[in-house]
């Protein structure tokens, strides 16, 4: 493996500022709060995204496996 410094090539920094972070961290949260909404609360009668149980049949298993009611 070469040495960075012998060979000329610079390696990039890792950007850790706080605008970064708490960007990730809405990106995340957001993502998650997504997740939950189609697994734990969608139920297709009441579903934000028509009045079909699509969403609600393609993670019917998941509901069950974590313990969300939905009969």
């Amino acid at each position: 493996m070469s040495n960075p410094q012998l060979t000329g090539s610079r390696t990039r920094s890792v950007d850790l500022s706080a605008t970064s972070a708490a960007l990730w961290l809405a990106g995340t949260t957001f993502l998650a709060l997504l997740a939950l909404y189609f697994v734990g609360v969608d139920q297709g009668a009441v579903s934000l995204f028509g009045s079909d149980s699509h969403v609600h049949e393609f993670v019917h298993d998941a509901r069950h496996l974590l313990g969300f009611p939905c009969h």
